[in-house]
Parts: structure tokens; sequence; C-alpha cells
């Protein structure tokens, strides 16, 4: 918790349970000043005083005013109306700076009151919610820990204090609460759907029970799923009609929307539509575990209207050893497009081996949301019933990608050539990566889509375009590109061609060909003809060579290190850090080679051995774009220097990468010299030896690319001091496991939390 707020008095108008616990919260935050009370009910004030909640009250306004620097409205949503204009009447005999500020669970209405009192909405006055209540009430019932952990809702206005924002967020995150803000109609809508049409249903329904046996015998036969869902109508009957009635119009919408989706499941039920229920049940489900994750803050993946408070840290101890034999999770690349072809292929696609990282699920959630029937994941098994090129419905709302900018910009092109309109948006890092190179070649295929400033998701893209196969040009090498082009001409009338400047991953054209579709290559152009269609096929994901290289590169670089990383995925279009590595002498080998679903896999076996500065031939760029953060470290590692060109790309990753390994490099005290499209990194002095520490230690700022931390995280291992590396939540977007992995072939880290 934090610090008691620095009010001289508050008053609390209202002392039931909300107002009450507050009250109690703040007593127990070491609030030593006056709390008064103001309740229509004298009884309540003196159990209040009894409890040493509150240090006096009365049964009128007027009478405990003077002197308040903070009042709490904390009375029934309807009643709202009548303490506004006695506020309005006697607020100039409370303290000069005095704030305002509200507990009601509708906003709109009591906006509404305030203007009615005030005649305007007073710049000091913040209306709020604490998302916090019990099925009990009155003061008695006051609980200072009911805030804990749970979230408050500020709906400030334009004109509202910053001020007496910081005053009242100071007083809900000294109940232990969590302070979030959002606008006065967002805040109505979503409580409508989360909290107030949950009560009208479990209101509902037990009256519905209730009425069709008299003598309620049927809940003897209920079991605890019945207690759970219908829990809340317990609530106080008198609070929720008051609740309907001031925000009628959002429940009303809420209501519509729920009546929509029951009738569509009664329409299953009674065809016997498997595939529809399923879809339905299997998206609520992820969806509930989600909601789950996110109470119990789990997963960094954060509602993207809701700001991420909370932010990661690894301490990493110098030096340790590694050994040992270790499987690193799917490929994401795979993963990703197994979701997207298996949704729309004919017949039922079994994966194993998929990711389960919060990239690859966001994927999976997306084709839930537009009504494909996906069961799993489950020990990385996934079942996706494919509806068919043409068989994907509207989603009810934007579709969110997470971090993963693979997923928009494939998803980007698949859509292109869908009938209904979409919206594809991200979190933070995300929105802040350049669409255009998927944007623009999409609008000469006819497509129309709109992007943010500079390009920038979010991507709106409108459906019923009829699109136009073109030969394309890439300006440079990429994958995510090539990929999203080959998508959208699977809908577009005649050829679709693209010519890559160099080799990028051919995982894509891949799958098309395991799925039935054919896809050309001649050359350095691929190509395909629209219309076609695609036979589900069973998939087996192999371990993702991008977060072997991790693991690679630390071995390479520790003396003594024996390690087996099992069953890594080594596409021709994959393995430049494999060649990279081997040409600066690393000692590498392939075991156990055989292909499974048309990709070649091997187990890669790495002992250390001193590696080589080289200049990277420029051919091997784009075959291990994403992996040169972890090159990065073997350089520094390496004796002499390593010379990279050729790399502008890394410029636009989920961050610019050469800056920051770059900033990165310079903290650790590696003698480098950036360059536009590359970097020389000076390595160890030649003759020097491959024993004791390469560089120093020191505070790292990821910047969120999960690359960059894991990078400076095995760095550690040859460094003369600790390094801390700031912002690594977004590891477990892409390699969850990544500090259990490092931590059992025998890297010393920890994990914290970064202060907010």
């Amino acid at each position: 918790m934090k610090p008691p707020p620095d009010e001289r008095r508050i008053l609390i108008v209202g002392l039931g349970l909300i107002g009450g616990s507050l009250a109690a919260a703040l007593r127990q935050a070491g609030f030593k000043r006056e709390i008064l009370a103001c309740d229509p009910d004298a009884g309540e004030i003196a159990r209040g005083i009894e409890m040493g909640l509150i240090d006096g009250g009365d049964t009128r306004l007027e009478a405990v005013i003077e002197g308040a620097s903070l009042v709490v409205l904390a009375v029934p949503v309807l009643a709202m109306r009548d303490v506004m204009a006695q506020l309005a009447a006697c607020l100039d005999r409370a303290a000069p700076d005095v704030v305002v500020t509200d507990v009601g669970s509708t906003k709109a209405a009591i906006r509404e009151a305030a203007v009615a009192a005030f005649g305007r909405m007073p710049a000091n006055l913040v209306l709020g919610h604490p998302i916090a209540g019990s099925e009990k009430s009155g003061v008695a019932a006051a609980d200072a820990g009911l805030y804990l952990r749970h979230k408050v809702i500020l709906t400030p206005e334009p004109d509202t204090d910053p001020a007496a924002m910081a005053r009242v967020r100071a007083l809900w995150e000294a109940s232990g609460a969590e302070v979030l803000e959002m606008d006065v109609a967002r805040h109505d809508q979503v409580l409508a759907r989360t909290s107030h049409l949950p009560h009208l249903l479990a209101f509902s329904l037990v009256d519905t029970l209730a009425r069709q046996d008299e003598r309620l015998e049927i809940f003897r036969y209920a079991a605890g799923g019945f207690r759970d869902f219908t829990r809340i109508a317990g609530s106080d009957p008198v609070m929720w009609r008051d609740i309907f009635i001031a925000n009628r119009d959002a429940v009303l919408a809420a209501l519509d929307d729920f009546e929509a989706g029951v009738a569509r499941l009664r329409q299953a039920v009674e065809r016997g539509d498997g595939d529809a229920m399923l879809a339905t049940f299997d998206r609520a489900s992820h969806a509930r575990h989600y909601f789950e994750s996110l109470l119990n803050q789990t997963s960094y993946q954060a509602e993207y209207q809701m700001q991420q408070h909370g932010k990661l840290r690894y301490r990493v101890s110098p030096g340790g050893g590694v050994t040992g034999r270790i499987r690193v999770p799917g490929d994401k690349s795979i993963s990703h497009r197994s979701i997207m072809l298996g949704a729309l292929a004919d017949g039922v696609t079994e994966v194993k081996g998929f990711l389960e990282g919060e990239d690859s699920l966001a994927t999976l959630q997306a084709f839930r949301e537009m009504g494909v029937a996906i069961e799993g994941p489950h020990q990385g098994r996934v079942t996706v019933h494919g509806v068919g090129m043409h068989g994907l419905k509207p989603p009810a709302g934007p579709l969110y990608v997470g971090n993963a900018g693979t997923a928009m910009r494939l998803f980007a092109g698949l859509l292109a050539g869908q009938a209904f309109d979409t919206e594809l948006t991200g979190d933070a890092s995300l929105t802040k990566r350049p669409m255009g190179r998927v944007a623009d070649p999409l609008r000469l295929m006819g497509a129309e889509i709109d992007t943010a400033e500079g390009g920038r998701p979010p991507l709106h893209i409108h459906g019923g375009r009829a699109l136009k196969g073109i030969t394309y040009d890439m300006p440079m090498a990429s994958a995510q590109v090539k990929s999203c082009l080959l998508l959208a001409g699977l809908y577009a009338e005649g050829e679709t061609r693209v010519r890559e400047p160099a080799p990028a991953r051919d995982h894509t054209e891949r799958m098309l060909q395991g799925f039935g579709y054919a896809v050309h290559r001649e050359g350095d152009t691929c190509w395909l003809q629209g219309g076609g269609r695609l036979t589900a096929a069973p998939i087996d994901v192999p371990s993702d060579i991008s977060s072997a290289t991790f693991f690679l590169v630390a071995a390479a670089i520790t003396p003594g290190s024996d390690l087996v990383l099992e069953h890594v995925g080594i596409n021709p279009t994959r393995i430049g850090v494999i060649n990279i590595l081997e040409l600066m002498g690393a000692d590498l080998r392939l075991e156990n080679e055989h292909e499974v679903g048309g990709e070649p896999v091997a187990d890669l076996h790495i002992r250390y051995a001193p590696l080589k500065g080289i200049d990277i031939p420029v051919e091997q760029v784009p075959l291990a774009i994403d992996e040169f953060p972890a090159l990065f470290i073997a350089a520094a590692n390496a004796e002499g220097t390593t010379r990279l060109r050729g790399a502008e790309e890394l410029r636009v990753k989920e961050s610019d990468r050469l800056q920051a390994m770059a900033n990165g490099l310079a903290t650790l005290g590696v003698e480098h010299v950036l360059l536009e499209d590359g970097i020389d990194i000076v390595g160890r002095p030649e003759g020097e030896g491959g024993e004791g520490a390469s560089y120093g230690g020191g505070h790292i700022d990821s910047l969120g690319d999960h690359r960059i931390a894991m990078a400076f995280a095995i760095a550690a291992l040859r460094a003369g001091g600790e390094i801390v590396i700031d912002d690594c939540a977004n590891v477990a977007t892409s390699f969850p496991g990544f500090i259990d992995l490092a931590r059992r072939v025998g890297l010393t880290l920890e994990e914290q939390q970064e202060a907010s």
C-alpha cells in the first residue's frame, strides 16, 4: 500500500459498506487525521465511531462539511441528485482547496446530477468507481481489505483539475487499489456488460427457478456451480434497482447482445451443430481463463484499453556454466501459420508442439473471435475445426494481437480478402511499429486499409473489396511481407508474384503446399494462383531456432559448456545463426536430422570453443535477422572485430535493435561503432585467450524488447559484474519458460517487479 493521503479532514457521505470500508482502509494505512461521516441513519454513525473508523458525524451534511479537504460521496446512485444539491448549497464552508469524488457504479447519471446541482462539472469533482463490493451491507460489514488489489476507475473530464486527480488517486492507492482512467461513456458500457448484466441475469434466473417450484425444493439439488453463478443474486435489491434505472441504456444494449448470443446458441442446440456450440464454449472458456489470469496477475498481456503499470526486471549474476539437454518451445512463426491456415482449411487440423506464448495465443483467440472452433492448447496440442476459405465471421470488436508483429502483418493480408470490415490492434509496443510495408502493396492489390499516423496500428481493413494479383518486388527481404501478400493472393483474381531481394523464411510456402495449395518458385520469385482451397493436414511444430539461439550463444561463449538442444527447426531460410556461429569457429554439430511436416529438424549439439570475429556475409543477414541481438553478444566475446552490414531491418523491430544493442554494449564497456545498416563490435584482444570476463556489468533498458532482454541475460555468463535488465515482461510473449530453462542450464537469474 502507498502512504496515507495528505488530507486535513476527510468527509464520507454515506457510511455503508463502501464508505465504511474506505474509512477502515485509511485507518489501516496510517491516516491519523480526522475522518467524519454523514449518513441519514444516526445508528450507523454511532457504530462507525464505536468501531474506530470515524471521529464523528451527523445526519445533516451542512453540520459536518466545515473545513473538509476531501469529500467522498458514497450514497446510492438515485440519491445522488439530492446529495449533490445539498453539497452545492454548503460547499463554500469546506476547505478552499476541497476535492470531491464519488463511488457510484454509473457515471453518466452522476455527471448529470452534478451539472444539475452546480450548473457545470466542477473542476475539483473527480468521478470514480471502486470495482469492489460484497453481499453484506452497512458499516458493520466494513472491511479494511475490500479494495486491496482491486481496481478503481476514475472518469475525469477534459477540464478536471490534475491536482484534484492526483489527490483522489492517492486516496485509493492508500487503500491498496490499482487506479485506472476511462471516459464516462466507456465506463458505463464496460460496467453494464461485466457487472450490471451478470447481476440482472442472476436475479432473473433465481427468480425464474423459484417461481417454477414454489416450495423451493429445486434448490436442494443444485450444486456448487449454481451457488457460484447465482451468488450475486443475494446483493441489495434496492441498490441494483437504482443502478439499472440509472444505467438503463447501456444495460439494455448489453442485454440485446446477450439475447442475440443466447438465440444463436439455441439455434445451434436445435440443429445439433456441434462445431457452432464448441466454438462458443471454447471461446468462452478461454476468455474466462484470460480473465482469471488478469485477476491473478499471472499474465502481462493487459487489456489494451488499460495501461500496464507493473514492469518486470531481470537481475543476472556474473558467471555460470551451460550444460545439459533441453527442448525450447515451438517455433512461433510456424505456430501462427498453423492456426491461420488450419482455420481456412476444409476439415480438422491437429497441431502438435504449438507455442503457448502470448503472441501465438493472441492469434488463436482472434480466430475464435471470427467463429472458428479451436480445442486447446493442451500441452502444445491444438485442434482447429476449419471453416473453409470463406467461412470466417465478423468479429464483435477489434482483433487484439498483443505484441505479435508477425500476426498483425499476416492478418492484414488474410483479412483484406474477407467480406467484412475488421480492425487490428495490439499492445503499446506493437502500435509503434510501421505497417506501411504491408499496407502499401495490399492497396496495390485493391485492398482498402486505414492506418494511424505514420502507417502505424491500429489497422482498419475494409472488407468486400475485389483483390487482383500483382507482381511485387520487395524493397527488402521480409518473410512477413511476403507471407502477407501470398495470403491476400489466395483471395485475389489471377496470379500474385513476390520477388525477394534475398532469401527470407519460407514457412508460409511450405505450409500452403502441406495444405494442398500449389505455390511455385523460380529463383528469387514465388507465386500462386488465387481461388483455390486448403485441405486440413497434421502439423508438428519444430522447436524455434530463434529461441534456441540464446542458448546456442550461451554455450558458445562459456568455457566448459556442453549443451544439446532437441528437435530444432533447421529450415534453410532460418539457419543464418548456425552458419554465422560456424564461421566464427563454434563447435556446433547437427545430429538426428529428419523432416516433420515438410520442415527439417535436428538436435543441435554445441560445445565451447574460442570464437573469432568475422565479417558477416551479407547473404546470411536475412537468414538470421531475429537472431542478431544474441549474435552481438557472441561478437563481444569473440577474438577481434565482427562487422555487420545490410541489417537496416533491425531498426524497425520491436525496438530499434541496432541502437538498443549498441546502448547496452556501451553500458557493459564493449567497444563498437554503430552504422545506419549495421555495427562493428570489437571483442576480446587477439591472443588474450578465452578465460575471464569479457566486459563489465551494468544496468540495461531492454525497451520492452524480449530479444534485447534475453541477449543481455546470457551476456552475464562472461560479465565481470551483475547485469540488471529493465522492462522484461514481453519475454513471456515469445519464450514462455525462458527463465526456468536459463536456470536449468546454469545461469543465475532472478526476476523482480519494478516499481510502478
